[in-house]
């Protein structure tokens, strides 16, 4: 197994590194084309902005290398929500960020009231919605640790829901896409076997 994950210009790259060295992987982070391309496992990282990850990822000319990936991915928190159509964040123009397109949807700003506060951080239990070898051997309400405020619409690719205010898709699935709200690197146990989930992919 040979394991990518992309520069997709965010911070706290490390965080995942270190989650799969533990579990034994050797990851490469990288930007490079070829060297994706021919990975058999590819994770999409991101913290912060989907305007400034997608400008990232064009300027290193990676959006149709993304794409047109046919190995296992698996995007997480803003890497999951760069998968979808786009977002309603908006970038230098005012104008709803384009993401990569691969799964339908438009991302959107979770609502806050005295109840509900943005952006929903801390620990939450997920409700599972479809079966998917990423959830092997983990409970029917797995807890993971989200940081978050924008999320993505429950539809016909949503594998686990999440509930902060309203309801949202915490785990989804496309073919070969898979993507994560949460940060699994920081979910402890529950993180560590949808990782390990994940590198089991074919």
């Amino acid at each position: 197994m040979t394991l990518a994950i992309i520069d997709s210009g965010g911070a706290n790259i490390s965080s995942v590194i270190h989650a799969l060295k533990r579990l034994g992987a050797d990851p490469v982070f990288t930007a490079d084309a070829d060297t994706i391309r021919s990975a058999t496992h590819v994770i999409l990282p991101g913290v912060g902005a989907a305007a400034a990850a997608m400008s990232h990822l064009r300027t290193t000319g990676l959006l149709d290398c993304i794409r047109e990936l046919r190995q296992p991915v698996l995007g997480i928190c803003l890497g999951m929500q760069l998968l979808f159509e786009k977002s309603d964040e908006t970038d230098a123009d005012s104008e709803a960020v384009q993401c990569l397109g691969i799964i339908p949807g438009s991302l959107q700003k979770l609502q806050a009231s005295p109840a509900v506060r943005v952006p929903h951080m801390g620990w939450n239990s997920t409700t599972m919605m479809n079966h998917d070898p990423l959830l092997t051997g983990l409970p029917e309400q797995p807890w993971f640790y989200f940081i978050h405020s924008f999320c993505a619409p429950i539809g016909v690719n949503t594998v686990a829901t999440c509930q902060h205010g309203d309801a949202f898709a915490a785990i989804v699935r496309k073919e070969n896409f898979c993507g994560v709200q949460f940060h699994p690197e920081r979910s402890a146990r529950s993180g560590a076997r949808l990782l390990a989930n994940f590198l089991e992919l074919q």
